[in-house]
């Protein structure tokens, strides 16, 4: 086997992934598997731009985990690396000396460890949203696939739309046969010898954490920055005291940053109003303005969604919220709004004997849905007839959705782009022989005895 090791370095936290696959089976599809995750304890790389050399300490726990799941013998030949996404974005723009520091400090760590590192960069959101959708594609086979005597088959099926929704950004990506009007949302690509026209875009500010963010920054000024403010997509009977800075310490919301001290300390209430916190959260979409045929939101150009999508990462967590915690079915926009405003309406200490573990997360699932809602119908334009064909997955059979695969994938040249040559299946249609003797020489072992033992029997007789 040969392994390969990506850091996913997200805004709110940092996930390893450890793949694993037959080292003769480089350019083939399907090989491919997670062999483990570890979860990086504490917040993500992004949060340690005063100490970074805590950011690169922050990943030993599951560098030393990835030494003993991948073997001793295999480290130098493992390929290691680290892909950092919107947090790191955001610092880049706030701090780029701070944001370099932090990557240095990252780097240094990653070298320090025997695998073959091969760099630590910030994604484009344009890329993290390409590598999701390859990701999806390629664990559901939908590029090429095998045929039952080993040869390579094209699947005539058509590609899936993929959705990720983070911490500090969301991405759309999707195949078209429309005219692709803004030239910096196209991506061509030719994975197995097939050419594929994607659309994708990456809304920086839009992830889960600065979408709170920017919700309480409209909140604060709407009601003018007093000592006790009231939010309609918090619980009833959930209040908390929090300081300005919180709020305002992100380019997504400096631009709102109010004259008063940051270290200003403001108590908000929880008014669990459902229509309230709809209309509010809409604010922070511009649905006004276009230059194009067609737009999703903020002036961005979007073709038609058509087809099957798979959304992950925020906005699965949502969703599985929706249905095992509220005990609520998702298959029509309307079922979303309707879960939403439930969520909205059910009190803090309702919630608490709901799920008691996830009380940290647990005050923002009515703003969240109600995000999830707006963004996907107001924002991309799903309806009724297209709405159910989103999946809302975490995983394709063990292996987790995210760009981190497709990245692994593109660098170390495993989806080559032309279609692999038939020779490399031969050792597997051996098999299919083998296998289809076994089974025959099974049945005529079967038949033979049957008959043998009729025989015996008719002879006693």
């Amino acid at each position: 086997l040969q392994y390969g090791i990506v850091l996913d370095a997200g805004s709110s936290h940092t996930a390893m992934f450890v793949y694993k696959w037959p080292a003769d089976k480089e350019n083939d599809t399907g090989v491919v598997s997670e062999h483990s995750v570890c979860d990086v304890e504490g917040p993500g790389i992004s949060s340690y731009s005063s100490t970074p050399p805590a950011a690169g300490t922050s990943l030993v726990q599951c560098l030393n985990q990835a030494l003993r799941d991948v073997p001793t013998e295999k480290h130098a030949g493992t390929p290691l690396y680290l892909g950092a996404t919107a947090g790191m974005r955001l610092l880049n723009i706030m701090n780029p000396q701070a944001s370099d520091t932090v990557l240095s400090a990252v780097e240094a760590k990653l070298r320090s460890y025997p695998f073959n590192f091969r760099g630590a960069k910030i994604l484009s959101g344009e890329e993290e949203g390409v590598f999701g959708w390859v990701t999806a594609n390629y664990l559901l086979e939908n590029f090429i696939k095998r045929g039952w005597l080993g040869e390579w088959i094209q699947p005539q099926k058509k590609t899936l739309g993929a959705m990720d929704f983070g911490g500090a950004s969301t991405q759309i990506t999707f195949e078209t046969r429309e005219t692709i009007e803004d030239p910096r949302n196209e991506v061509n690509l030719k994975l197995y010898g097939q050419a594929y026209k994607v659309y994708t875009h990456s809304f920086l500010c839009y992830g889960r954490d600065q979408v709170l963010k920017r919700l309480l920054s409209k909140l604060l000024q709407a009601e003018g920055y007093q000592a006790t403010i009231h939010h309609p997509c918090w619980p009833t009977g959930y209040r908390k005291s929090l300081t300005l800075s919180s709020v305002y310490d992100s380019p997504c919301t400096e631009k709102e940053r109010p004259s008063l001290a940051l270290n200003t300390t403001i108590t908000v209430v929880g008014t669990g109003n459902g229509s309230l916190c709809a209309l509010h959260v809409s604010k922070l979409f511009n649905f006004t303005t276009c230059s194009f045929s067609r737009c999703s939101f903020d002036g961005i150009f979007q073709p038609e969604v058509s087809g099957n999508f798979i959304a992950f990462s925020a906005f699965f967590y949502t969703v599985d919220f929706i249905q095992t915690v509220m005990g609520r079915r998702v298959h029509l926009p309307g079922d979303l709004k309707d879960a939403a405003e439930t969520i909205c309406a059910t009190s803090w200490s309702e919630l608490l004997q709901k799920a008691p573990k996830l009380e940290k997360r647990l005050p923002d699932y009515c703003a969240v849905s109600m995000f999830v809602y707006l963004l996907t119908t107001k924002g991309y334009n799903f309806n009724n007839h297209s709405f159910p064909n989103i999946a809302f997955q975490k995983k394709v059979g063990e292996t987790s959705i995210g760009w981190a695969l497709g990245y692994m994938l593109n660098l170390t040249n495993m989806i080559p782009p032309e279609k692999p040559s038939s020779h490399k299946s031969m050792l597997y249609n051996y098999w299919v022989i083998l296998i289809l003797l076994f089974v025959v020489t099974t049945l005529t072992s079967l038949v033979t005895a049957v008959c043998l033992l009729r025989r015996s029997k008719s002879s006693a007789i």
